[in-house]
């Protein structure tokens, strides 16, 4: 009895330390900063984005690092806020990233891309369906808490909350439609794998799952109560110690196209969510001149 005890406690205090060292972690590890260093990734079409490490800025007394881009994004269709940041930090609170208004015309370039397949579609079936206009509002919080200190196992955080209008004015009818939405992302860490790449294989890589879940409000055309929760988007994220993100997969739903109920009738089917992968190809992480001292 008491060795099957003593077998237990040495299991329990083994996996509380494992959990304790992950959560006391400085997210540092998982994200340099040093000037000079570089990631190439490529995603599934085998494009390639370098990130460069370079001079930061400071803002109301606070240090800001950054980032420069080869190429420079030319269509935020495909901005990644998790690989785009214009600024961002790493202290004790996590990593945090900063935007100006990228994300928001990621979301207005997004939305409208649903709203042209739209026309298309109704198209096919009636062109006076199809002739409506649009305006797209929408406003992001700047900051996007990619990853908090302390790195806690399965406990999740709010990451970044945009609130959007889409109004379609549809021209036969006099009518103008308006949907007011909420876009809430969390992060939740959900442990550590080792992840194979292009750059090699990384051990003891952070897992961290992002997730998005869209509401309309209650006096908008289109009640949260009569659809399922739209436009939802599952991003998974993996960071290698001393390395950074070494892997990124995404799964994205429609915002507007997933509030149109099954019943619709539309003359044929939405295509389905939309996938990518990006991962390391190739990196250079120059030594932290403060910790050499």
């Amino acid at each position: 009895m008491l060795k099957k005890l003593s077998t237990f406690l040495i299991f329990f205090l083994a996996f509380s330390f494992s959990v304790t060292l992950l959560g006391n972690d400085s997210v540092k590890r998982y994200f340099p900063t040093t000037l000079g260093s570089y990631w190439v990734y490529v995603d599934d079409d085998k494009n390639e984005l370098t990130r460069h490490a370079v001079e930061g800025e400071e803002i109301a007394g606070e240090t800001y690092h950054a980032f420069s881009y080869e190429p420079e994004l030319e269509e935020l269709f495909y901005f990644s806020r998790y690989i785009h940041p214009t600024l961002y930090q790493v202290n004790e609170k996590g990593i945090t990233f900063v935007f100006e208004d990228e994300i928001e015309k990621a979301l207005k370039t997004r939305l409208s891309k649903e709203m042209e397949l739209l026309r298309g579609i109704l198209e096919l079936d009636d062109p006076d369906e199809a002739n409506f206009t649009f305006t797209i509002d929408a406003k992001a919080q700047d900051h996007f808490y990619l990853l908090p200190t302390p790195v806690t196992l399965n406990e999740e955080w709010d990451v970044n909350e945009i609130k959007a209008t889409l109004t379609i004015q549809i021209e036969e009818e006099n009518e103008d439609l308006s949907i007011d939405f909420t876009i809430l992302e969390t992060g939740i860490v959900l442990g550590t794998e080792t992840v194979k790449t292009s750059a090699g294989t990384f051990e003891d890589c952070l897992k961290v799952e992002y997730r998005t879940e869209t509401t309309a409000e209650e006096d908008s055309v289109f009640s949260p109560e009569e659809n399922n929760p739209p436009g939802e988007t599952v991003t998974t994220v993996w960071f290698a110690p001393n390395v950074g993100i070494v892997k990124l997969h995404q799964i994205s739903g429609y915002i507007f196209l997933d509030m149109i109920p099954d019943d619709a009738d539309l003359p044929i089917v939405i295509p389905p969510n939309k996938k990518k992968t990006l991962e390391l190809k190739n990196y250079e992480i120059k030594p932290d001149a403060a910790e050499g001292e």
